[in-house]
Formats: C-alpha cells, structure tokens, sequence
C-alpha cells in the first residue's frame, strides 16, 4: 500500500495546476518560482509566508519531496495519520498556492473532526472504503461513503471528518489550495489548548459538569 497509484498523482498534479491561477487562496505569486528560505525565519524578519531563496542557491530537490511514498503511523487512540506535504516541508512550493496530504486509517479507523481555516479540500480515496461529511454554518450535515477513486470536496473552513468504514487499512490523497492550509481538530482545540479554555466555559458550552470536562482534558494533553 506504500506504492500509490501512478496515474493518481498525475490526475491530482492536474487538478492542481488548473486550480492554482484561478482557485489558490493564497496571494498571487509575483515570480517564476519562490522557494522558500527557512533560514532567514532565524532572523528578526517576520512574513506571511516565507521568504525566496536566491536563484542561484536553488536546486530540482527544493521542488521534490518522497515523504508521502510511505504509510503513516496509525497505531494511535483514532487510529489515522495525516501525512503533509506543505510548504514547510516542500519549500518549492511556496507562493505557489497548493499543496497535498496522505491520510492512513487503520481498520475502522477515524480522522476526526477537524477545519482547515485557510483552504478548501478535495480529497480521493486510494484504498478501502471510507465515511465521510462536513457541517455547515447552518448545522447541516453533507455526508456519504465514498470508495477506491471516488472524490469528495470539504468546503473551506467547515468542520469535517472520514471515517474506515471497513476491517482492512485505507489511503485517501487531499489536495488544498493553499501552501499551508493549516488544521485545528476540534477536540484538541477545545480540551487541549495551553493556557486551558476554563473548564466552566466548556462545562457550560456542552451542558456537562465540570468533572466529565477535567476528565476530557486528561485525554488531550498540551502539544
């Protein structure tokens, strides 16, 4: 299952450069290329972004990256693991406006749910069978199963999750556009913030007491 399909890459390569003019939520880039330049964030400039490498000091392994050849981890409490190739770790591509993520699901297992404040997400299924949906501002929920090459679109901003609806692993691919379209889940977010959201706060939001709200937070320990 570590070798993806071929002719999947080349479809999601596709999809990506026909969304990038028109579709990128990121700002438009202003030159060919703008690999970025992690060592000048050592320094006391700040970006949106990062900035470009000088020409000269770029090569083709800026533009490459293999991290996502191999399965995530997903021996853990949901039982999934998002693999990211962004522009913190491809910096080719930034200013470019996409970037793309591997998702591994152990049997039954579950990306919970989660929002990308920066960008929208198309997402196809590798392998296996998985559940999915988002909720709208309106609290209506848009799900269905989606199987081996099927797409689904989760709107920018909108909370979602997918679910392995079956007994064997499964690999969906997701492309954003945005370099770095950034994830908060919402169950981190909430009951493993640092400095803590108050306990009161969250006891009142969900209409449980605060005992069940401590006892939540002890399953999502500051990162």
């Amino acid at each position: 299952m570590a070798k993806l399909p071929t002719f999947l890459f080349a479809a999601f390569a596709v999809l990506l450069a026909l969304a990038a003019p028109s579709l990128a939520g990121d700002p438009d880039m202003l030159q060919d290329i703008c690999v970025a330049d992690y060592k000048s964030l050592q320094g006391p400039l700040r970006l949106n972004g990062f900035p470009c490498k000088r020409p000269e000091n770029v090569t083709a392994n800026d533009f490459f990256s293999d991290v996502l050849a191999k399965p995530g981890d997903t021996g853990n409490a949901v039982g999934s693991a998002v693999t990211a190739a962004n522009v913190e770790v491809l910096p080719g591509l930034n200013t470019l406006g996409v970037s793309v993520s591997r998702v591994d699901y152990a049997p039954w297992g579950l990306n919970p749910p989660h929002v990308h404040p920066r960008a929208t997400e198309v997402l196809v299924v590798i392998e296996g069978s998985l559940d999915v949906g988002f909720v709208t501002t309106a609290n209506k929920l848009y799900a269905r199963t989606v199987c081996k090459g099927d797409v689904f679109v989760f709107p920018r901003g909108l909370v979602h999750y997918q679910k392995n609806n079956g007994g064997t692993p499964a690999v969906a691919i997701s492309a954003f556009n945005s370099q770095l379209p950034g994830t908060q889940s919402v169950a981190q977010t909430l009951f493993g913030a640092a400095p803590a959201v108050p306990t009161d706060v969250l006891a009142r939001a969900f209409q449980i007491d605060g005992g069940l709200v401590e006892a939540i937070k002890s399953k999502f320990p500051p990162k």
